[in-house]
């Protein structure tokens, strides 16, 4: 990937060297058995801000208030900065690639989204958030955040290493904001607490799948209109999207597969719905909401 001395977005929000304390808590809060559960989520290859974003839905108006630290003296190393960079030049892409589709595909106008990069936690409008949750999105505020360290486990891990395999993971995050904007999100969302939670799982493994599409669609216009992405680059993607599938997290992590606690899609799945959007490049074949076969 030729990322080097590319243009960076102007969306990016770099607050490493901001660290955040907990202070107090207002009209309830997060006991333990709160956080492990997020945790085993987590472990489990579902996503933890869903569920707490649920909790504090549900207790009367919950806020968290947070200690600022700032470190004026923060100082990354070098893989850190090189993968910020990488972060920065991807948003931008993203943003040129997603502008002319919104324009050419559905005749509308892309909003673009900020990305938060961030070290150990931050306080986002989904709430606090650590860095062992993930990269994310908090479609509240439209902000993706990310803690550059997620490569380590991405590659040491997951066995997934490799620039465009971290491009990948920002990619599939600013998918997660196109759904946003194109009302996916709120469709998935109002159906919490509405409908067991195993079928709650299905609509959450069918939003997963397509911003994996979403990500393969970038890819393909991004290949086809700028010098960033090379042709071998795209195994380093079908890697990483094959090692975060549910299944291949829960074998690591419980030793067995439970199918109805899905929250992502199979290794599978996930490879082939990126391979897919990388092939096709439309959005009209990326409807993970209305096929027969996932």
């Amino acid at each position: 990937m030729r990322w080097r001395n590319k243009r960076q977005s102007d969306n990016v929000e770099d607050i490493r060297g901001q660290r955040r304390s907990p202070m107090g808590r207002v009209g309830g809060g997060f006991g333990l058995g709160t956080i492990l559960i997020a945790l085993l989520l987590w472990y489990m290859g579902g996503n933890p801000m869903e569920f707490l974003i649920g909790n504090t839905q549900g207790n009367g108006g919950f806020t968290q208030q947070s200690q600022v630290q700032n470190n004026e003296n923060y100082s990354g190393t070098q893989q850190e900065e090189d993968l910020a960079d990488i972060a920065g030049v991807v948003l931008h892409e993203t943003e040129n690639v997603w502008a002319r589709l919104f324009k050419e595909q559905l005749r509308a106008q892309y909003q673009p989204a900020k990305l938060v990069l961030f070290e150990q936690s931050v306080s986002s409008a989904c709430g606090m958030a650590g860095s062992a949750s993930g990269p994310f999105y908090c479609p509240a505020d439209s902000k993706v955040y990310l803690d550059v360290d997620f490569y380590d486990q991405l590659k040491n891990r997951f066995g997934a290493p490799g620039d465009f395999a971290f491009a990948y993971v920002v990619a599939h995050e600013i998918g997660h904001h196109v759904q946003n904007l194109l009302g996916y999100t709120d469709y998935v969302h109002k159906h919490r607490g509405r409908i067991p939670q195993e079928e709650y799982n299905k609509l959450s493994v069918k939003l997963e799948l397509q911003a994996d599409f979403f990500a393969g669609v970038w890819a393909h216009h991004s290949y086809k209109t700028s010098d960033l992405i090379e042709r071998e680059d795209f195994m380093e993607a079908i890697n990483a999207a094959s090692a975060i599938g549910d299944d291949n997290i829960q074998r690591q992590t419980t030793g067995h597969v439970r199918p109805e606690a899905f929250t992502h899609g199979t290794s599978e799945q996930r490879k082939r719905w990126f391979t897919k959007g990388l092939e096709s490049g439309q959005l009209r074949d990326g409807d993970t909401f209305n096929t027969q076969s996932l």
